[in-house]
């Protein structure tokens, strides 16, 4: 009997689509039993299938019904996990993600990216037959794995008065806010290059139309960095930013605060006669730091007034209020806007508001500050005999900075 080729490949091509995939096997197979000798291959070359499908398809129809009812495949039948045929493919997957407590610590991708890639590659030089793809699946659903950033939790070693230094600090804020004193929380923001650099973060633009940036953030000595330092009102919710071009160093600080108060503090605290100043304990307002305590007495004596500092104990700068009530508003909303000048970074600043009322003041500054400026021991001593008052409750923390008499 002479079958047309292509006139069953128009038959299976109409028919093979709207069937399972055991149905598919059995109507190959009772085609290919009607044709007799020959009708396996004419079958398989017509529908585009294996020879083997459209034998197990005779088979199963020879076999009968009651032993595949219910059954697409047989007993086992299909490929086999990649764990089911490779036991130790897991295990040396795991090490290779945890090379520090479940691998060879000496692995080469111990120090390297451990992306899916590099990860199937190196299972495959351990003579695992694994793909990338399937590399992404096992992490996931086998192992429990996930693409993760890093949390920053970890504060170091934990000062045993920390918590009462927190309390200290609170003490004498809600204090001093009662009495209408100002209260200003101080610190610098990261250095930023100016110029036409890649920024972090994401910003809405027409679509196909992104800010062109450099392709290497290398710094422009022409333009060279935003260096600012922030002074933020606690009670008025308010703050003031210097951007400066130079150093951050504790003139650059002090001088930020002396800006601010002529600015600001004179108008909204005309009868003050106090200033309570929380920082940070390192940086340029660092309570070790001998500069930042001459430059507060010196600023002390021109306004008349008594300076108070109370410093977060060390390996807590973001409990600084400062660091969340401004500083990481400025940083949203700078997100993705290249810092092309100063002026740039100053009115991106400046342009920080928040619903809970937050305004916040920006100016460029432009002065020189020296640097490697050294306080003698001799100074130091003459400073704190006559100006210098530590507080009972850790000094090296708290302490006043009276005017001269």
């Amino acid at each position: 009997m002479e079958i047309d080729e292509q006139v069953l490949a128009a038959k299976f091509e109409a028919v093979l689509p709207h069937l399972g995939e055991r149905q598919r096997r059995l109507v190959l197979g009772a085609e290919a039993r009607w044709l007799g000798h020959g009708g396996i291959e004419l079958v398989a070359r017509a529908s585009g299938v294996s020879r083997k499908t459209v034998s197990a398809g005779v088979a199963e129809l020879e076999a009968g019904e009651d032993l595949l009812e219910g059954r697409v495949r047989r007993e086992g039948g299909g490929r086999k996990r990649l764990t089911e045929a490779d036991p130790g493919l897991l295990e040396a997957l795991d090490g290779l993600v945890e090379p520090a407590t479940r691998g060879d610590p000496m692995t080469r991708l111990r120090w390297t990216t451990r992306s899916t890639r590099d990860l199937a590659g190196e299972l495959r030089s351990q003579g695992h037959r694994v793909s990338h793809h399937s590399v992404a699946r096992l992490l996931a659903a086998e192992l429990g794995y996930g693409l993760q950033g890093n949390a920053e939790t970890l504060e170091g070693a934990q000062h045993p008065d920390r918590d009462a230094q927190f309390r200290y600090i609170n003490d004498r804020v809600s204090a001093a806010i009662a009495a209408g004193e100002p209260v200003i929380s101080v610190d610098a923001k990261k250095k930023e290059l100016i110029g036409p650099h890649a920024p972090k973060g994401r910003t809405w633009r027409a679509l196909g139309k992104p800010e062109l940036v450099n392709t290497h953030d290398f710094l422009d000595k022409q333009l060279g960095k935003a260096v600012p330092y922030g002074v933020y009102d606690i009670g008025a919710n308010a703050g003031w930013v210097a951007v400066g071009c130079d150093g951050d160093t504790a003139a650059f600080a002090v001088m930020t605060i002396r800006r601010w108060w002529h600015s600001v503090s004179k108008q909204a605290y005309p009868d003050a006669k106090k200033l309570l100043i929380t920082a940070d304990a390192g940086g340029s307002n660092g309570y070790r730091l001998r500069l930042w305590k001459v430059e507060l007495a010196r600023l002390a004596d021109e306004l008349g007034i008594a300076i108070t500092v109370v410093h977060m104990p060390p390996g807590t700068s973001k409990w600084n209020q400062i660091e969340h009530r401004l500083c990481s508003h400025i940083s949203m909303n700078w997100a993705g806007q290249p810092l092309i000048s100063h002026e740039v970074a100053v009115n991106l600043i400046a342009g920080t508001a928040t619903r809970a009322g937050l305004t916040v003041h920006a100016e460029r500054d432009t002065a020189a500050c020296p640097r490697g400026i050294k306080i003698t021991d001799r100074e130091m001593r003459q400073l704190e005999q006559a100006r210098l008052t530590r507080h009972d409750w850790h000094g090296e923390w708290n302490y006043t900075l009276g005017p001269a008499a």
